[in-house]
């Protein structure tokens, strides 16, 4: 078996939720579990922080990341989705997991393969993760959850600290379709017995969370909204993440003390060399600014259009691709009625039918043209704006994605 037949057999044969959506979702740790026993159960060989929450938490989760391997350990780091190659789920300082682990482990795991067991795409890719990590001998790994908490295939693990970033609509077909019931799913991740940070956000989702917390009898610490420590990643809406990173850290500092302040600094100001994040207000071009963001839901895109009034240009161009599983009319809404638009869907099956992003953007005076594909429409987008114009790129993870494999 080659790599590339390995991802084919990961993308094609696995049920992926980021591709597919709803049939790929699997309420329950029990394939987690499974998987984790015939691997003799790395989860728990390997030093954990959990990191949870609607926004932030891949940027929370790389600036802790970095921060530990300032600190000179040797540091895993699971996130998702991916932007460019899948590899860059799975990362120790850096640097993404080898082809040929990932080729052997889906060997592995055809040759095991249980009848009765059908895990989806992310069960299996969290289970290879953790494989990796202990077969590497990681001294800690940072965990991003994938969606939720309660459920979520990472929640098979006990870490040394939970971090929960902010809670706010999203996946609300899964979660809920309140704020309390989505922050109830997202405090499924607390254990007894470890410490937890939450990050900035509305009382009413925090309220639920301290009560969790109490019920459990932890110990846990709202992060403020403070100056921390100077970092690669811009936007007002950064300072949130880096203040959660930041009050986690200093809690671990108590565990870990090579965590120094100087690690903690080093951490932050090297965070993109270091993790390789990507999409987060991402600058790819001048002349015209050309921005990626890979913001998708609601308060997302609000802290997106914040940061945008802040900056001078002439002209607004917006690249919009979305998924067809959220709240479109309402995230629609958001959207500045003096930009020109350029619509397209991302090439997956969950991707948004471009005509009828359209038809519902005019609906909410939102004037632009179709494309064909996300290629199509940033290159218009590119022709048409003039130096002095600014060009965005945003609605979803997989329409950045697209732009970004262009770029590379």
């Amino acid at each position: 078996m080659t790599y590339p037949e390995a991802l084919q057999f990961l993308f094609d044969q696995l049920p992926m939720f980021h591709r597919i959506g709803a049939a790929a979702y699997k309420p329950s740790l029990s394939n987690t579990e499974a998987l984790c026993e015939w691997l003799n159960h790395p989860e728990k060989k390997v030093r954990t922080i959990h990191v949870a929450g609607t926004n932030g938490k891949g940027s929370t989760s790389s600036l802790i990341a970095s921060s530990l391997q300032c600190a000179g350990f040797k540091v895993g780091l699971y996130t998702s989705p991916h932007l460019i190659d899948f590899r860059e789920r799975i990362k120790i300082n850096g640097e993404w997991i080898e082809e040929d682990f990932v080729t052997q482990f889906v060997l592995r795991y055809k040759t095991w393969k249980e009848r009765n067991l059908e895990p989806s795409f992310f069960e299996l890719t969290f289970a290879m993760a953790m494989e990796y990590f202990c077969a590497q001998e990681v001294d800690y790994a940072v965990i991003e959850v994938g969606m939720g908490g309660r459920l979520d295939s990472t929640n098979v693990i006990s870490p040394l600290h939970c971090i929960i970033t902010n809670v706010s609509k999203d996946h609300m077909q899964f979660l809920g379709d309140t704020i309390p019931k989505i922050a109830q799913e997202k405090a499924g991740i607390l254990k007894r017995g470890i410490a937890a940070t939450f990050g900035p956000m509305r009382e009413e989702a925090l309220v639920v969370l301290k009560n969790k917390a109490e019920d459990l009898g932890i110990s846990f610490q709202s992060a403020a909204v403070q100056a921390t420590y100077p970092s690669p990643l811009v936007g007002t809406f950064q300072n949130e993440n880096k203040s959660t990173a930041f009050f986690a850290l200093k809690t671990l500092q108590q565990k870990i003390p090579a965590i120094t302040d100087s690690a903690i600094e080093e951490g932050f100001k090297n965070v993109i060399q270091n993790t390789g994040l990507l999409g987060r207000f991402q600058t790819l071009s001048e002349n015209p600014t050309t921005i990626v963001d890979v913001g998708h839901n609601e308060d997302g895109l609000n802290l997106i259009f914040a940061e945008i009034q802040k900056l001078s240009f002439q002209k607004l161009h917006i690249v919009l691709g979305m998924v067809n599983d959220k709240d479109i009319e309402n995230i629609l809404e958001l959207f500045p009625k003096t930009a020109q638009y350029y619509f397209c869907k991302a090439n997956i099956p969950r991707g948004l039918d471009v005509t009828l992003l359209c038809n519902m953007a005019q609906q909410k005076n939102l004037i632009g043209e179709v494309y064909s594909s996300v290629e199509k429409a940033y290159e218009s987008a590119k022709s048409k704006a003039h130096e002095e114009d600014l060009v965005l790129v945003t609605g979803s993870f997989f329409t950045v994605a697209e732009v970004l494999q262009i770029k590379r």
